[in-house]
């Protein structure tokens, strides 16, 4: 049984996830990329990921993921998307996605898109519990929507065999649900840290240039600063670990999940892992690990969000589900 915790009128219901239907497992990577099953599974724990078909974009990923989420609304007072791989420089995805909700019947009163990388959708849920709270909005979808495929440096096996695509969404709303909703929010970033996990280029250097990333530096920052976040998020709410039902944290890499899980001393199976179906869909992969594992939680749950991304960017959120 969980002590009394003190719960916002905020809660988070309704997910939806989306893949896209190229599916590559990892003897389909071999064909055209040097490398092995045993080689990705011995590193990263990916068995298989989604590509995009050259047609599909991250707003269609992120619309089919909204419609679960939406299904039954005709109305949403917001839109955040979190995304690093936007359909345009400008307009916003989530201005994108709200002109094809909106052809779908669902309105909307704004959209904006947040870019944090993998810690994207942490960032887009706080920035909507903010809204929510001072009273900006009663009702917001959250997309984490990613088309990573679009920035893979194919001949660089160390990289891109770790991300795929997809979407993964949720609403944000007021609720006097006593069981469910927001108990608190944690954000952070470090921009010392920019080089080891970047594009080559972008928008102002006319090209979007590829991922790149410098692995054994970035693994050992996830560690730390995913842990020390958990940990700062448990201090300031009073938990004991042993009280957390579970930890869906950013689904990069199942080493790193293992790392954090044996630091903390916390059962293997309190952290929900589904790297091996999806790879890294960077913004996309929190959403759619509780979309995938559904069936395991109940409504009551006390469940940690965490994730960290390129920024750095990290953060966490502490939720009854």
């Amino acid at each position: 049984m969980h002590k009394k915790i003190k719960l916002s009128n905020v809660k988070i219901s309704s997910w939806g996830g989306y893949l896209p239907s190229r599916k590559f497992t990892n003897e389909d990577m071999s064909q055209f990329v040097e490398t092995s099953d045993e080689w990705i599974v011995q590193r990263t724990g990916i068995t298989q990921r989604f590509f995009a078909k050259d047609d599909e974009y991250t707003s269609d990923l992120a619309l089919n993921a909204s419609l679960i989420s939406l299904k039954g609304r005709n109305h949403i007072d917001g839109i955040i998307v979190a995304t690093t791989t936007p359909d345009l420089t400008f307009p916003s995805t989530a201005c994108i996605l709200q002109r094809k909700l909106q052809e779908k019947g669902i309105t909307s009163n704004f959209a904006f898109d947040i870019q944090a990388v993998c810690a994207g959708f942490i960032f887009a849920i706080a920035n909507a519990y903010s809204h929510i709270n001072t009273g900006i909005a009663k009702s917001i979808l959250v997309v984490g929507a990613d088309t990573l495929s679009r920035i893979l440096d194919f001949t660089d096996r160390t990289t891109c065999v770790l991300f795929g695509d997809g979407a993964g969404s949720c609403i944000v709303e007021e609720s006097s649900n006593e069981k469910s909703g927001i108990i608190t929010t944690s954000l952070h970033s470090d921009g010392t840290y920019t080089e080891i996990l970047k594009t080559t280029g972008g928008v102002s250097q006319k090209g979007s240039g590829f991922l790149t990333m410098q692995g054994q530096d970035v693994f050992k920052h996830a560690v730390s600063k995913m842990h020390a976040s958990i940990e700062e998020l448990m201090k300031k709410t009073g938990i004991i670990k042993e009280e957390i039902d579970f930890i869906v944290p950013h689904q990069a890499n199942a080493r790193i999940l293992d790392a954090i899980a044996k630091r903390m001393e916390i059962p293997e199976e309190k952290f929900i892992k589904t790297i091996q179906k999806h790879a890294n869909t960077s913004s996309a992969t929190i959403p759619l690990a509780i979309w995938e594992e559904k069936s395991k939680f109940k409504e009551g749950d006390l469940i940690i969000l965490e994730a960290l991304g390129g920024g750095l960017t990290w953060g966490g959120v502490v939720f009854k589900y």
